[in-house]
C-alpha cells in the first residue's frame, strides 16, 4: 500500500437512482449504501470490498492519473445464493484552492451499473443495465 494513492482507505458510499423528479424525497431515490474498503494491489490496480448489512462484493479494478484522477472497478459476490455483479467508474473530486483541511473531506463521484440481474426485496427482480450516480466520502 502506498500512502500517496488517494483511493486507498475506507469510504462511506451512497448511490442514488437518476430521477429528475424534484418532488421525490431523497430517501426514495436511494439505490444503495455501504462501506468501500480499497487497497493497492499493484502500481495501477486496486482491490477491496464494498458492502453493508447482508451483502458484500469483492472489488477489482484500477486507477488512472489525471485531473481529476479516475477509478474503475467491478464488484462481484454471491448474496443469498445469487451472483451479484456491479461496475463502477468514479473521479476523485479535486481540492478547492480556498478550502481548509478540516472542512473538505476527500470524495469520489461517479456512476454504477448493475451488470447482471438479481432478485430484490419482495420477490421482485432487479434488472441488469440500471445506472445510478454515487458518491463516496473518505471515512479513514
Amino acid at each position: 500500500m502506498t500512502a500517496t494513492n488517494p483511493f486507498v482507505g475506507n469510504w462511506s458510499y451512497r448511490s442514488f437512482n437518476n430521477d429528475p423528479d424534484l418532488g421525490k424525497a431523497a430517501n426514495d431515490l436511494l439505490f444503495g449504501e455501504g462501506t468501500v474498503q480499497l487497497a493497492e494491489a499493484s502500481a495501477t490496480e486496486l482491490s477491496g470490498t464494498i458492502g453493508g448489512p447482508g451483502w458484500s462484493l469483492d472489488l477489482r479494478g484500477g486507477f488512472g492519473y489525471g485531473s481529476p484522477m479516475q477509478v474503475r472497478f467491478q464488484g462481484k459476490g454471491v448474496v443469498d445464493g445469487e451472483q451479484w455483479i456491479y461496475d463502477y467508474i468514479g473521479w476523485l473530486v479535486p481540492t478547492w484552492p480556498n478550502s481548509t483541511d478540516r472542512l473538505e473531506v476527500p470524495a469520489i463521484v461517479g456512476s454504477v451499473t448493475r451488470t447482471v440481474p438479481h432478485s430484490g426485496g419482495g420477490g421482485g427482480l432487479h434488472p441488469a443495465g440500471v445506472v445510478a450516480s454515487f458518491y463516496a466520502v473518505r471515512a479513514s
